[in-house]
C-alpha cells in the first residue's frame, strides 16, 4: 500500500475505498485487506463529529507492520475527530483533506511520529503536556511503519487536543491546564506566553 503526503492528493485511492461510514458517532476501524482506506469518509457538505476507535488486537491476516488507514474528506463544514487507542502498537495514518474546514483532532496520549498540516495550529494544555515532545511537525515524509503520522490539509483553523490512552477519554481540561499553569510542561511551538500575573521569587 503506498503512503500519503500533505502535497498529495488522495483522490486516486476513492476508487478502491469502503463505503463511505457515518458521519457521526463511533466508530470501529477494521483492517480491510482488499481496500487502501480501513476507514473512508467523505462527509462533503456535512459536519463530522466522530470517534475512531483503533483496534486491540491484529485481524486475521493483517501484516504485523500494518498501519491502520484512515481518511476523511470534507468541504466547509466543521470536522472533530477523537482518535481512540488502548493498544500502543497500532499505529495509525490519519488524513484529511477539507476545502475551508475547521478541523479539531484529539491526538492519543501515546503518540509518537509525524504530523503534517496547512497553515497555523493551536494546541490544547493536554496536547502540550502529553503529546508534543513526541511529534515531528511538518518533517520530510520518512516511510516507517513503526510510527503514526497525521496530514490535514485545509484553509481553515486547526487544533490538536488530547485523548488519554491511559483513561480511554478525552484530555480533563482543568487538570492539564493546572499542569501548564504550574510549569510541568513544553511551551508550543511559535507561541508566547502572555501572564497577566507573574510572581518571580
Amino acid at each position: 500500500m503506498s503512503e500519503h503526503s500533505l502535497c498529495s492528493s488522495s483522490s486516486y485511492d476513492t476508487e478502491n475505498s469502503p463505503l463511505s461510514a457515518p458521519s457521526s458517532g463511533s466508530c470501529k476501524v477494521k483492517y480491510r485487506a482488499d481496500s487502501n482506506w480501513d476507514f473512508f469518509l467523505d462527509a462533503a457538505r456535512k459536519p463530522v463529529d466522530l470517534s475512531l476507535i483503533l483496534p486491540h488486537y491484529r485481524a486475521r491476516y493483517q501484516p504485523v507492520d500494518h498501519r491502520m488507514n484512515m481518511y476523511v474528506g470534507c468541504g466547509d463544514e466543521p470536522v472533530k475527530l477523537k482518535i481512540c487507542r488502548s493498544y500502543p502498537r497500532s499505529h495509525f495514518f490519519l488524513e484529511v483533506h477539507g476545502s475551508a474546514s475547521d478541523v479539531t483532532v484529539w491526538i492519543p496520549s501515546d503518540f509518537k511520529g509525524n504530523i503534517q498540516h496547512t497553515g497555523k495550529a493551536t494546541y490544547s494544555a493536554g496536547f502540550i503536556n502529553r503529546v508534543m515532545q513526541n511529534v515531528r511537525f511538518n518533517a520530510i515524509y520518512e516511510e516507517t511503519k513503526n510510527e503514526d503520522c497525521v496530514v490535514i490539509d485545509t484553509r481553515g483553523h486547526i487544533t490538536f487536543r488530547m485523548w488519554d490512552a491511559h483513561t480511554g477519554a478525552p484530555e480533563c481540561v482543568q487538570k492539564e491546564a493546572f499542569k501548564r499553569i504550574f510549569g510541568c510542561s513544553k511551551k508550543a511551538p511559535e507561541t508566547t506566553i502572555d501572564w497577566d500575573f507573574l510572581l518571580d521569587g
